[in-house]
């Protein structure tokens, strides 16, 4: 029984690619069961389609590559967001309700795609002053040592205070350097009674209200457990806000959470119904891919976000055809850093020469069958308007793209390598080691050998982190705040691929931060971009969609990946599952 419904997020140009294989041929004109027909039927008020209604109860489980041993989000290297979502919540999210052909939820929403969670509503009375109303009658869990008493003002100024230095007993950041919060210049955080929030600015920001509201470190922690604890590290103490309780985590297997009976929130779309419809959400932990592919293929897991080749969708599709696949583009994962502190990266002609090694091309097609974008991009996408085009870029820069393989040689021999060098690169398991053993062998022609260590994501990220690399993953081309994505080659970032220590660039950064117009911004944005490509910190490889997969009987879902930055699993909350036709397919 067929009845998957694929929706093609690509361009024009990658959906007639995608099409003529007939890859994902739509089941057009095929009868639905008689069960299914008989069901009561809702509209889907952001797509304009039928869908069967939402009902209550059953467990979704999907596939996680890793968690972080904390849950504590200023924690660096881990990804302590996998624990925490949807236990903790923030001041804001994106809006549900939103129109899917208006904003996808693939990347950070845009301010008029903002609704508010535990913020009610947010004004900006001037330029230097945000006023967040918090949400009334929201609860903590009824567990100790919050007992379910309400959320305060209070809390919302702790959580500000800890991250920022600015008082309850915190004087230093906790917040990461790259991350957007860091930047607003926020000098003081204060409630000023039991449900207002004032953030004062020592300038205009003009990033403030998606720092506010969306910070990736703004999760709200009850304040109790850090006080009784120190910290919120340990899973077992987390006490949240949110539409799920964590419950459980096994090292290296599962992460396990339940429904919050007392949840204050409603579906967005439906206002009448209370969230979450499960009564339960486990992530498996499967690094393998064929391993995930296998729990898909037996219904053993609901959804998987993670697959990334065309032979990975193409075998689901044989055996599986009844399952719904989504591909979107985030960015790409696909580029390489180079330590730019250490022989031989510290010299910009090996940098080159490791980039005229690749053809793009020849790797689009024989790798991804033609689908990727291969247009050079620094380390924000080449869709956002604070970039220049490829283009425009100089011709000097250009040409290193352009596949010359002796051109590289030549380039080695003059920065004292004329035999090549051997080296190593941490790989990042949940990335596509194939694509990484491809690009090793283009430099192998050219004299350099890479050995490729993969490592878990813990791992890796410790290793990230302690600059701990000769040669890693980088990730590039990305969508959202031109800030968050240039922030990535400063010096004290976390996510430095490059180990880049440059002083212009910080300089630079810092006037971008403190711009006061939108112009202004880009401008700045536009020239650390093109310095960044010129410098050849990362080598670009192309952007390629990832995939993901769910079975059938999930309904509500239209390809949605996060509800704001790290609310990945808060999507899960919001959709439900029809268990007579899961019971009907035989799972």
């Amino acid at each position: 029984m067929n009845i998957a419904i694929i929706r093609l997020t690509f361009p024009v140009a990658l959906v007639l690619v995608l099409t003529t294989t007939g890859l994902w041929a739509s089941p057009a004109g095929e009868e639905e069961p008689a069960a299914a027909a008989e069901k009561e039927m809702v509209l889907d008020p952001s797509t304009g389609e039928m869908v069967t209604a939402p009902r209550y109860g059953g467990t979704l489980t999907f596939v996680k590559t890793g968690t972080s041993a904390s849950a504590d989000i200023v924690v660096p290297g881990g990804w302590a967001e996998a624990l925490i979502d949807p236990v903790l919540e923030k001041l804001g999210m994106a809006d549900w309700a939103a129109p899917r052909n208006k904003f996808d939820f693939v990347f950070l929403f845009p301010p008029d795609h903002t609704s508010g969670a535990l913020a009610e509503s947010w004004s900006q009375p001037d330029p230097t002053t945000v006023v967040v109303n918090v949400r009334q009658g929201v609860h903590w869990h009824d567990k100790p040592p919050m007992n379910g008493r309400e959320l305060t003002a209070q809390d919302i100024e702790y959580n500000y205070h800890r991250l920022l230095g600015l008082g309850s007993g915190f004087t230093e950041r906790t917040i990461m350097p790259w991350e957007l919060l860091a930047g607003a210049n926020i000098a003081s955080v204060t409630a000023t009674d039991e449900s207002t929030v004032v953030f004062k600015l020592e300038k205009l920001t003009l990033t403030i209200l998606p720092a506010v509201l969306n910070s990736f470190m703004g999760w709200m922690y009850p304040p109790e457990v850090i006080e009784e604890h120190g910290d919120a590290g340990d899973w077992q103490n987390l006490v949240g806000t949110g539409p799920m309780m964590l419950t459980d985590r096994v090292e290296g297997s599962s992460v396990t959470w339940v429904k919050n009976p007392d949840y204050w929130g409603h579906d967005e779309k439906y206002p009448q119904n209370r969230l979450p419809y499960i009564d339960e959400l486990r992530a498996l932990i499967m690094i393998e891919p064929a391993t995930r592919m296998a729990a898909l293929r037996t219904g053993r897991v609901d959804y998987e976000r993670q697959l990334r080749t065309l032979e990975q969708i193409e075998g689901l599709q044989r055996t599986n055809p009844e399952l719904v696949i989504w591909p979107y583009i985030r960015r790409s994962d696909n580029g390489v850093g180079m330590n730019v502190q250490v022989k031989p990266f510290d010299d910009i002609r090996v940098r080159k020469a490791m980039q005229m090694a690749l053809n793009l091309e020849e790797i689009n097609n024989a790798h991804y069958k033609g689908y990727a974008d291969i247009i050079p991009q620094g380390q924000l996408s080449r869709t956002s308007n604070a970039v220049i085009q490829f283009e425009d870029w100089p011709e000097e820069v250009r040409k290193v793209f352009t596949y010359d393989p002796e051109g590289a040689k030549e380039l080695l021999a003059e920065a004292g390598y004329p035999d090549g060098f051997k080296t190593t690169m941490i790989h990042l398991e949940r990335y596509d080691v194939n694509y990484i053993q491809l690009l090793a062998s283009y430099w192998k022609e050219i004299g350099v050998e890479v050995e490729i260590d993969v490592h878990s994501p813990p791992s890796h990220a410790a290793k990230r982190s302690a600059r701990d690399f000769v040669m890693t993953n980088a990730e590039a081309a990305g969508k959202g705040q031109p800030l968050g994505w240039s922030a990535r080659y400063l010096t004290t970032t976390g996510h430095n691929s490059s180990n880049v220590d440059d002083p212009w660039y910080n300089a630079k950064f810092e006037e971008a931060k403190n711009a006061s117009t939108v112009e202004d911004l880009n401008s700045i944005v536009k020239e650390l971009q093109l310095y960044g490509v010129e410098q050849f910190w990362t080598i670009f490889g192309p952007v390629a969609p990832q995939f993901a997969v769910i079975q059938p009987w999930v309904i509500g879902y239209n390809g949605e990946h996060r509800l704001g930055d790290g609310r990945y699993n808060a999507v899960f909350t919001r959709v439900w599952i029809d268990q007579d036709l899961k019971q009907e397919m035989g799972f």
